[in-house]
């Protein structure tokens, strides 16, 4: 049994072998209800990685027993009481890219956030409770400051993840990253044939690239997930990359709904209650890498998370609920973090519990 907190009022417990959440105190009813749902995905679900000190449930959230996952906890209490922080912080980094992805959304533009710029928001993130951060757009392995960059963030507060196409990956590098305290590795993967995967990169050779740095992110002893955008009447190729993920090793497939160009790009309920049967089928068994999908996380379980649970940052400064939003609600340049999530909060435009993702309808 390891005691995770314990205060007054709210002491929290986790049993190991139970693989269980235990909370005791006057404000455990607050955090009862995440304690649920967690417990269920414990007991129902196999984890993304089980380490000789810890538990890695998803490569999505902090480890358990951790410092990040301490304020997890602390971060439910808070929201149960209407005070709600961004636990997750995403921050664009970069322009630099070697992809030339029709998708991309910061291609055209100019200038990116200092690396002053950056400390300061990793500062005001931490401070304000958060326990995820992640660095992305558009490939952040073209910054030379991103190592200190990952071990600027305090690993007792939070853990960092950080995105990349797998085209500047490096043994050097990814021993950097390790040392620097990377907690998770996402390279994404569009297509279990090349051409196809190439053809969305919009380089060829692409495919090979992403999946030798795969490979050598866990030779390097990096935990990683590969990541997938999933369209309507792509919903069986989910089987086919699982495959190739359980091949390579990695510790989650992660699959997120892609963002449609057209209507007929849009996932339809039965395609979205088969990602869940599929989500659920994989996930009871005990062998091979574990599945996300947004589809179900930000679905029936948690809602969509952005300006709720989760902050982006632009390269440019802007504040969004999350990437795909294209409206701005502040910018980092002009205050501080925790106005810019104030003005996300007074928009209105995050109350409510949603199923199905907002941005959608933007892309049509």
């Amino acid at each position: 049994m390891t005691q995770l907190i314990k205060t007054a009022a709210l002491s929290v417990d986790f049993d190991r072998d139970l693989r269980a959440l235990q909370a005791h105190g006057a404000l455990a009813a607050m955090v009862q209800p995440f304690f649920k749902m967690a417990n269920q995905r414990l007991a129902d679900e196999k984890p993304a990685q089980v380490r000789l000190k810890d538990i890695v449930i998803s490569t999505w959230l902090p480890p358990i027993p951790s410092g990040p996952f301490k304020r997890l906890i602390i971060n439910e209490a808070r929201e149960a009481i209407g005070r709600p922080v961004p636990q997750t912080v995403s921050i664009e980094v970069t322009r630099q890219c070697g992809a030339r992805c029709d998708h991309c959304l910061i291609r055209e533009g100019e200038g990116e956030l200092s690396h002053d710029e950056i400390l300061r928001i990793i500062d005001e993130a931490l401070q304000m409770g958060t326990c995820i951060i992640t660095f992305t757009e558009g490939d952040p392995l073209l910054r030379e400051d991103i190592f200190e960059l990952i071990s600027h963030v305090d690993p007792e507060k939070a853990v960092v993840n950080l995105f990349t196409p797998g085209l500047e990956m490096t043994v050097e590098k990814a021993v950097k990253l390790r040392e620097a305290g990377l907690y998770n590795l996402i390279v994404g993967i569009y297509s279990t044939d090349p051409e196809e995967h190439d053809r969305v990169r919009g380089v060829p050779g692409a495919y090979a690239k992403a999946i030798e740095a795969i490979k050598i992110a866990l030779d390097t002893g990096l935990m990683v997930t590969m990541s997938c955008h999933i369209k309507s009447g792509q919903v069986d190729r989910i089987l086919e990359l699982y495959d190739l993920a359980a091949k390579l090793g990695v510790q989650e497939l992660s699959v997120w709904e892609g963002m449609p160009k057209a209507p007929e790009e849009r996932l339809t309920q039965i395609e979205r209650e088969k990602i869940i049967e599929i989500y659920r089928r994989i996930n009871s068994s005990p062998v091979g890498p574990r599945l996300f999908a947004n589809t179900y996380f930000e679905g029936q379980m948690l809602g969509c998370m952005a300006g709720r649970k989760w902050m982006h940052i632009g390269v440019d400064g802007s504040v969004r609920g999350c990437p795909y939003l294209k409206e701005s609600m502040a910018n980092v340049r002009c205050g501080s973090l925790e106005d810019a999530w104030k003005a996300l909060r007074r928009s209105g435009k995050f109350n409510d519990f949603i199923r199905t993702c907002p941005a959608q309808d933007l892309f049509i």
